[in-house]
């Protein structure tokens, strides 16, 4: 089937009735209940059904969300009578000229069936919570089939993560590559002038069109491109670029599927290593470009020699935060699931894409695959080249959203990077609130052999101090200036004033770019 049609007379009534109903996340989990929402979090619809049929029963104001939740979520067919209920000035005949279901007939109790998954959806971003309802195609837990090879997907894991790291500040010209249903651009366009959104894909550009449109973003605000990663753009500049690419590591064989929303068609992880080192054209200057990608770890390297060799080579301020590593059988056994194929179901196709997973990865000594997040920044002095070049691995619990924590950084880097040391003497400094302290002591001993600095919130760092560092910043309440209390540290451990510089300004240059301390 072709993607929902955009008729805004239609899309204007269908908004109403989902709206009416309170078709939302927290009346859908209410109806489902913690237990069910749960299971269906972890793709088991079992409680689901259960949950929604007792709905059904009861009647009242939960029978419409019931209803499509059933419909649209778990796939199961429903009558034109209920859904004429459920969708009252939209109705069946409406519903079916948009594209959203298929209908046996006309009676009341003829079997209506859904063509697409559609949902509410409610993010939390840097500009607080987002809710729209996404369309997308059905997911293999209602159809309980493998996926078409042009299946436009849903939101995912994945996607939500890109827009919570985001960072969420005002912008001109924005660029979501690569953009699927559209949820990266209807994030976008809550805090940029203008988005564009390109996609190789013509259907998923069907579907984006359409959620624009349920979303009520007009065209004046978002423009949709046709085309393969940058060509779509090539002459153009953004202030912000996000993208969930395709960045799948999938063999190039004949007889593995390739999936138009994950598999970019290059061999190994050539796709992002393009994205990082060619997104500097697309970048105005002070730019920020964002992205998800998988790297491979080849045999007798670290897992950043090669995402680093890239950022290297973009030019760019690059920062990246590696979330997971997978080995080459765990890879393999996550994406060949993602595409429909279980030993259960089709135990032949499941050894042969296994194998070619195996064999694809051994030909270049690939023992693990890194999935992480990038930021790359243009520099407004592109002869200072990249300024920051920061490759970490952070695989605990964060506190999202993440998109604020890394535009503060960022901004950190850069008042650090004005200021030596001398400069950063005479600031005054002042503790975040989420951070606390933990001292260690051997019972009866005066002094603690260890001190450690929790930040509670974004990355949630532990940073091991010793008595100079965490003195300092116990001090640093903004009301003495670092020199003063560098001065007065350097008094009562009697080592003097320059060697207590020495030790704590680099651990403070550290503490101010993570947020642990921040300018007065």
């Amino acid at each position: 089937m072709d993607a929902p049609l955009n008729a805004p007379d239609l899309v204007d009534a269908l908004r109403a009735d989902l709206d009416a109903v309170g078709y939302d996340v927290e009346h859908v989990e209410s109806v489902l209940g913690p237990v069910a929402a749960g299971a269906l979090h972890r793709a088991e619809v079992v409680p689901a059904l259960r949950a929604t049929e007792t709905a059904l029963a009861l009647g009242g104001g939960d029978e419409a969300v019931a209803v499509l939740t059933r419909l649209f979520v778990l796939g199961v067919s429903t009558t034109r009578g209920r859904l004429d209920r459920a969708l009252a000035r939209l109705g069946t005949d409406g519903a079916q000229r948009l594209g959203l279901v298929t209908t046996a007939g006309q009676a009341p109790d003829d079997e209506v069936r859904a063509l697409v998954d559609l949902r509410p959806y409610a993010a939390v971003d840097g500009r607080g919570e987002a809710t729209w309802w996404l369309a997308s195609d059905l997911g293999e837990l209602a159809t309980g089939g493998a996926l078409r090879t042009d299946h436009v997907l849903g939101v995912g894991g994945a996607s939500t993560t890109l827009a919570q790291v985001t960072v969420r500040d005002e912008r001109a010209r924005g660029l979501d590559l690569g953009t699927g249903c559209g949820v990266q651009a209807l994030h976008a366009s809550r805090h940029v002038g203008h988005v564009t959104a390109t996609d190789i894909s013509r259907r998923a550009l069907g579907f984006a069109r359409f959620n624009a449109a349920l979303a009520g973003i007009g065209e004046d605000r978002l423009a949709l491109r046709e085309g393969s990663m940058l060509e779509p753009v090539a002459h153009e500049r953004f202030d912000l670029v996000v993208s969930n690419p395709p960045f799948v590591i999938t063999p190039r064989r004949a007889d593995v599927p390739s999936y138009e929303y994950r598999d970019g068609g290059r061999a190994g992880d050539d796709l992002v290593r393009d994205l990082v080192v060619g997104v500097t054209d697309v970048l105005e200057p002070g730019g920020v470009a964002q992205l998800l990608g998988n790297w491979e770890v080849r045999r007798g390297e670290p897992w950043d020699a090669r995402v680093g060799q890239w950022l290297d080579a973009s030019g760019l301020d690059g920062w990246v935060v590696q979330r997971e590593l997978l080995d080459p059988a765990q890879y393999a056994e996550t994406w060949i699931r993602d595409g429909g194929t279980t030993p259960e179901r089709d135990p032949a196709g499941w050894t042969l894409r296994y194998g070619a997973w195996l064999d694809d990865f051994a030909s270049r000594d690939v023992e693990a695959v890194g999935f992480g997040v990038v930021t790359l920044r243009k520099p407004h002095d592109e002869a200072r080249g990249a300024r920051l070049r920061r490759l970490e691995e952070v695989t605990g619990t964060v506190q999202q959203p993440l998109g604020p924590v890394l535009a503060a950084s960022l901004a950190a880097h850069d008042w650090l990077a004005a200021r030596d040391d001398d400069a950063l003497a005479r600031e005054r400094l002042q503790v975040a609130r989420d951070v606390t302290e933990e001292r260690y002591l051997t019972p009866g001993a005066a002094d603690p052999q260890v001190v450690l600095l929790r930040q509670g919130g974004g990355f949630g760092r532990t940073v091991q101090v010793g008595t100079a560092v965490a003195g300092l910043v116990g001090a640093c309440d903004g009301e003495l200036a670092v020199g003063q209390i560098v001065g007065a540290l350097g008094a009562l451990l009697g080592t003097g004033a320059e060697a207590v510089a020495a030790e704590v300004l680099p651990t403070v240059r550290g503490l101010v770019e993570d947020g642990l301390l921040l300018p007065a």
